[in-house]
């Protein structure tokens, strides 16, 4: 069949299935058969949306089955012969089953003509073992999509930070902390994730990160354990060892880094677990993004609670109490006003969202221009790992505001989230 086939009628209801099943190599040594079943599969279709059938009626069911038992295999590889004959035994037998009920079912009467055809051509004998209606997947033991799940997408989660710092939870909380020293944000069976914070100004509990120490646990068969440490103007392209990856002579590698800019943004990808980490420097600082599947990020136990990512700041660590972020009472220099630093943010930051908010409290605190762009690098690296779109943005509750005093300067950001 050329691209424009449809089922019949009007609907043109286009058969998915059938174009996977018809890969032209296969039409072209079955032909006639194949494009019989290809009637029934679309036709099935179309008269399931458009004619009211006997609900014991089962067709649609086998047909469904037969195209998932067949559309992974390849005619020139090994073995296709008797697992497309095991798939058409079972097909054969589930319109057995359900042909009593089908009485005078077109659609059932042209599946049972294709099989007979295609069981001919190939050569395929009546009896004999059948495919179940769930075809094993080979999976690649160091792959966690293939391992772990077959065809199916796991649930992610997304965690960054950047800035004075500014957290992003994997519940999508957005904090600002002080945290200064070593805090984990990330620690569980299979991965840990520690930065290292220091004041940024004199006089201000903010912090920004100069260092960040990712430890890749031991899984057998993938990987040994692996370290990866940053620390400001040493982003290296490679774990302590030396090494950039692990399992590269596999058909898939288990653990491997990419440097994206050297000395500036490298990427960490962990295949045997499905993570994906991003590191970059930005003026002094480093930020980080992290997208990890939750079963991964939920494999932990008690004495593992302190993690940032998961929980957030303790209270105690939080600047951004009752949604304000306070300025320090006396800055060594008042590089940006509030109108100056909102201008300058969006260049970067076109969207007034909570990464706009926080690049101007950044340039308040402290007047460097560099944190401008790592909150518009953070913003872009969450939107590259963050699994769920409609929960990118979030948005302040009402525009930023200032209290400027001419005696204490006291400038106040209002930040509050949802």
């Amino acid at each position: 069949p050329g691209p424009a086939w449809t089922g019949m009628g009007r609907a043109g209801c286009r058969c998915r299935g059938a174009e996977r099943l018809a890969s032209p190599s296969m039409v072209r040594r079955f032909r006639p058969s194949l494009l019989l079943l290809l009637i029934v599969l679309s036709y099935g279709t179309y008269m399931g949306h458009c004619q009211v059938a006997s609900p014991q009626c089962r067709i649609q069911k086998c047909t469904t089955d037969f195209v998932s038992l067949t559309s992974h295999l390849t005619p020139a590889v090994d073995g296709f012969h008797t697992e497309f004959c095991k798939a058409l035994r079972a097909y054969s037998a589930c319109t057995q089953k359900t042909a009593k009920s089908c009485r005078g079912d077109l659609v059932f009467h042209s599946a049972v003509l294709g099989i007979s055809d295609l069981m001919s051509q190939r050569n395929c004998s009546k009896d004999g073992p059948t495919s179940t209606s769930h075809p094993e997947i080979h999976a690649e033991p160091c792959n966690y999509h293939s391992r772990s799940h077959g065809h199916s997408r796991p649930g992610y989660l997304f965690c960054g930070l950047f800035g004075d710092p500014h957290l992003r939870t994997f519940k999508d909380s957005f904090q600002t902390c002080k945290v200064e020293g070593a805090w984990p944000l990330i620690d569980n069976d299979y991965l840990s994730v520690q930065v290292t914070n220091v004041p940024v100004v004199p006089g201000s509990s903010a912090t920004a990160t100069n260092k960040i120490t990712i430890i890749f646990k031991p899984y057998e068969g993938c990987t040994d354990q692996r370290v990866y440490q940053a620390v400001t103007d040493n982003l290296p392209a490679a774990f302590d060892d030396g090494t950039v990856s692990k399992g590269a002579a596999r058909k898939v590698r288990a653990l491997w880094i990419s440097e994206r800019s050297p000395g500036r943004h490298v990427e960490l990808h962990a295949g045997y677990i499905g993570v994906t980490v991003i590191v970059r420097q930005l003026g002094r600082y480093l930020t980080l993004a992290v997208r990890i599947p939750e079963e991964m990020a939920q494999a932990y136990d008690a004495t593992q609670d302190l993690q940032l990512c998961l929980n957030g700041c303790p209270s105690s660590e939080r600047i951004d109490q009752g949604g304000h972020l306070p300025l320090p009472r006396s800055p060594p220099a008042l590089v940006f006003g509030l109108e100056g630093a909102k201008e300058r943010c969006k260049e970067q930051l076109k969207v007034p969202d909570i990464y706009f908010h926080s690049c101007v409290f950044d340039l308040l605190t402290t007047g460097d221009v560099n944190f401008t762009v790592a909150a518009s690098c953070a913003q872009k690296d969450m939107e590259s790992l963050h699994p769920h779109r409609d929960r990118w943005r979030i948005y302040p509750h009402g525009s930023a505001g200032s209290a400027l005093h001419h005696g204490g300067l006291t400038c106040l950001i209002v930040v509050t989230l949802y």
